[in-house]
């Protein structure tokens, strides 16, 4: 009986702290994807920042756009917003998670529509430089117009799919907070290509194709599904709900890039022509 007792107390210690461990992982873990998505963004964006910005002074090439700027500044408050969200909330401090929240709703949208501006104005920049390149560089300046052409379909459908997701999380915050908490991460992923794309060391099919920053999108929340699908031993709907508007729209875009009606459409649009 007492060899019986002994191993019922040695399976009750093991069994508390493996539920231990995985209650502190299911509240880390979206201050982990916080931190995640924050490396790729300071990772990707300061070399690539500081390299332009000697260009700039160098007199290599125009200032950059003041909607840049200002996109800049929305989306890495942004990305902070999420890590100190889901640090409130490991902490325990949902009061005070709430109350910051109310922030997504004027940051959501201020992104979305500086995002919408900075498409045009990034594209003539380009297009601006281009023209005042020699002629010997004349077959880089068409393939460089026709990738910066086929940019314009993943830049709106980035646009158009994080204001879906984010929408759909902000609107089951009261009623089903782990669909909130987990779109709200699901979301931050999807302009994150942005960042990534500027990693150097990183495989890329740029310019000829969209495929790499369709799968480092997947990539990056990988660290959160496996999570929850260990911990859950089912795909959350969350993840169903998000990959029925990425994939689509994934493969929309691998299909207008590089095509020339997509190329002659967006060329339209910004206002030039070929």
């Amino acid at each position: 009986m007492a060899n019986v007792s002994g191993q019922s107390q040695i399976f009750s210690s093991t069994e508390l702290r493996q539920g231990s461990l995985v209650n502190t992982i299911d509240r880390w873990i979206y201050v982990f994807m916080a931190s995640w998505f924050l490396a790729a963004v300071l990772i990707g964006f300061i070399p690539d920042s500081i390299a332009k910005v000697s260009a700039i002074q160098a007199g290599q090439q125009p200032p950059f756009p003041l909607v840049l700027h200002v996109h800049a500044v929305l989306m890495g408050a942004w990305i902070l917003l999420l890590l100190v969200q889901s640090t409130l909330q490991a902490m325990g401090h949902r009061s005070l998670h709430k109350q910051l929240g109310m922030a997504a709703f004027g940051l959501a949208p201020l992104m979305v529509i500086t995002g919408f501006f900075l498409v045009p104005a990034m594209f003539h920049l380009n297009w601006a430089q281009m023209q005042l390149a020699p002629p010997e560089a004349l077959p880089e300046i068409e393939i460089t117009k026709k990738f910066i052409s086929s940019l314009v379909a993943a830049q709106i459908a980035t646009g158009v799919m994080f204001s879906v997701i984010v929408t759909w999380a902000l609107v089951v915050r009261k009623t089903d907070t782990g669909m909130h908490r987990r779109l709200m991460v699901l979301a931050t992923a999807l302009p994150l290509p942005a960042a990534i794309d500027r990693i150097q060391w990183l495989p890329t099919t740029y310019p000829d194709s969209f495929l790499s920053p369709a799968l480092y999108t997947v990539l990056w929340i990988m660290p959160l599904l496996v999570w929850d699908l260990l911990r859950h031993k089912t795909l959350h709907r969350a993840y169903v709900v998000w990959f029925a508007v990425f994939v689509p729209v994934a493969i929309l875009v691998c299909n207008l890039w590089w095509s020339p009606w997509w190329i002659d459409t967006a060329q339209r649009l910004m206002g030039v022509t070929l």
